[in-house]
């Protein structure tokens, strides 16, 4: 059985390695689109820590995603030092962070931010919890958007841009590289990057699944009260799930700003987080497989069905909008799905038990 899981490792090692060599020569949409789809799995992997394996519904989960994007975007654009004069005279240059220091910080900052969020929600539960994270989410989003005035911190609206893009030893990710004759355009680049920071959190979440910690927030999950009863601080699980759940949408969001370069509040709307919750829903509650899969198909079909979509449209005259069409399609996907498999594409063993 070892023999195999190393056989198979190895072959899924080499196919994640060659993908983005093959996908770019058909078009780097296509790398992009994998590229966003990695992102969205490490979201649906820190929010499976919080609804998967403690069982508390969060809604507003996107928040902490907007929270490390913007504050990459504050740290590794020329925004603050343009509109803060003391700021630009303590540093002429600009502030560029460098990676090993903005990732922590996005986690941290992200992880302060979920700890408050859990705080005042612990002797909340199901729709009570549902509705608490998910106007503490709004908040975030209207709180970015508006904070403009008097000091322009987040530019509102029109968003930051001229990001700086991320440099890993020596590497710049936003400018093409060559290696060996081939060229590794910035989409590719970024890939190898993603797919690290999902591998290293693929690892923690399988870790923490079989961990005392683990069993303990399963124990909260199907019943609090027993849960209490013998002698779980259910407190500190639920602070503690809410924290590490955040960190993984804070590196999420410091990776999505130096991706795209530019952030604003409409990345970050009540949409997003209720597609995250999708995702960890349809892939399988509390299952890190599972998970994955929901995530990378989510993220991956809308771009899938735009090739659906446009033919569709033909057909009908133009009457109908491809966008529209494009999530019909998608909703029509997860009901016939959730409808054929409740529990999720992919359950845990004791779940189908």
């Amino acid at each position: 059985m070892d023999h195999k899981k190393l056989i198979t490792f190895l072959i899924s090692a080499v196919a994640l390695a060659v993908l983005p060599l093959l996908l770019q020569g058909v078009g780097h949409a296509w790398v992009r689109i994998i590229d966003t789809a990695l992102l969205y799995i490490l979201l649906a992997l820190g929010l499976n820590i919080v609804v998967g394996f403690a069982g508390l519904l969060d809604l507003g989960y996107i928040a902490f995603y907007a929270v490390g994007a913007y504050l990459f975007a504050l740290l590794a654009s020329p925004h603050l030092t343009e509109n803060l004069p003391a700021l630009a005279a303590l540093f002429p240059n600009g502030l560029h962070v460098p990676v090993w220091l903005a990732i922590p910080l996005g986690a941290g900052v992200a992880a302060m931010a979920g700890v408050l969020l859990g705080a005042p929600t612990l002797k909340l539960r199901g729709d009570y919890l549902a509705i608490v994270t998910l106007g503490f989410g709004e908040i975030i989003r209207v709180f970015l958007n508006n904070m403009d005035a008097p000091i322009n911190i987040t530019n509102g609206p029109k968003g930051i841009d001229r990001i700086d893009s991320l440099s890993v030893f020596g590497v710049n990710l936003g400018q093409p590289l060559e290696i060996a004759g081939m060229t590794l355009p910035p989409v590719t680049l970024h890939y190898y990057l993603f797919l690290a920071v999902v591998v290293l959190a693929v690892i923690i979440c399988l870790r923490l699944n079989d961990s005392r910690l683990g069993r303990a927030w399963r124990a909260v999950r199907e019943d609090e009260i027993a849960a209490k009863a013998m002698g779980l601080n259910t407190r500190n699980l639920k602070l503690l799930a809410f924290g590490l759940g955040a960190t993984f949408g804070g590196v999420a969001g410091v990776l999505f700003a130096s991706f795209q370069g530019f952030v604003s509040p409409e990345s970050f709307s009540l949409q997003e987080s209720v597609m995250v919750v999708a995702m960890v829903v349809l892939g399988g509650l509390g299952h890190v497989p599972g998970v994955i899969l929901g995530a990378f198909l989510l993220a991956a079909l809308p771009e899938v069905l735009r090739h659906v979509a446009g033919p569709l449209q033909a057909m009908t005259g133009g009457r109908l909008d491809a966008a529209i069409l494009r999530q019909l399609l998608v909703a029509l996907a997860m009901i016939g799905i959730m409808l054929l498999r409740p529990r999720g594409l992919w359950t845990a063993k004791e779940s189908q038990a």
